[in-house]
């Protein structure tokens, strides 16, 4: 007996019956709403967005070229030391770029001490850095001890108050290598540095908030779940209406 060359060939692209061909259209309908949301979405927000910068961005913009100068300010200095520190406090820092930023901080606040002490406090900060690589547990007394002695006494000298989150992380990022002079590569990244990290794309996409999540994380992490499931359903009720429009039993 001769089978039928159709009888066991099924093809999604190639369907042979009117079922076949009505459930391949449906699955074609869905995956590409499925598409356009996901990458349809991608291409809205770089149509959108637009470069801003953060507050610390356009401080820093103001001080720079009076430090490039020669013609800093106290306050200039002030202001450098706590935008490299704001930087220096972001959660990824990439290695090429934060020898750039210790050396800007570090030279701003350098600059910022008393010319009497300066070497009071560079040995106080050699000191620290040697305690630290040796402590086993953060909870160290004399780590503790002497962490917060320099970040209250340099808090004052670089104008933060005391509750500033910066104050915390600020002993932790002086270097006393990195202090006496700003070196050539400082001069030549810092400003690309610093442009890399506060200035962000945004749009309405990013700003509008949506039950407290800004809108485009709304979307990608809970509205594209909720549409995922709903497709499926869609795709399961959909096959049921067309099992029984072409009579066939599951």
């Amino acid at each position: 007996m001769n089978d039928s060359p159709n009888d066991y060939h099924i093809s999604f692209f190639k369907p042979t019956t009117p079922q076949a061909k009505a459930n391949r259209n449906m699955a074609v309908w869905l995956a590409l709403i499925w598409a356009v949301s996901i990458f349809g979405f991608q291409f809205l927000l770089r149509i959108l967005e637009k470069p801003t910068p953060e507050p610390a961005y356009s401080t820093f913009e103001q001080v720079w070229p009076e430090i490039l100068k020669g013609e800093a300010t106290q306050a200039n200095l002030q202001e450098l030391s706590k935008v490299s520190l704001s930087v220096l406090g972001k959660i990824a820092i990439a290695p090429e770029d934060k020898p750039v930023l210790d050396n800007a901080f570090n030279w701003s606040v350098f600059q910022l001490i008393t010319d009497s002490v300066q070497e009071a406090y560079l040995t106080k900060i050699a000191g620290f850095e040697k305690y630290k690589e040796e402590i086993e547990n953060i909870n160290d007394k004399k780590y503790i001890d002497m962490k917060n002695t320099l970040s209250e006494a340099l808090s004052k000298v670089i104008g933060l108050d005391r509750n500033d989150v910066r104050t915390t992380i600020l002993p932790l990022e002086l270097n006393s290598v990195q202090c006496k002079e700003l070196s050539a590569e400082t001069y030549s990244n810092l400003p690309k540095v610093m442009e890399k990290y506060l200035v962000h794309n945004q749009s309405v996409l990013t700003d509008t908030v949506i039950l407290g999540f800004p809108f485009h994380y709304f979307y990608t992490a809970v509205f594209l779940l909720i549409l995922f499931v709903g497709l499926c359903w869609i795709y399961c009720v959909r096959t049921d209406n067309l099992n029984a429009k072409f009579n066939i039993a599951d």
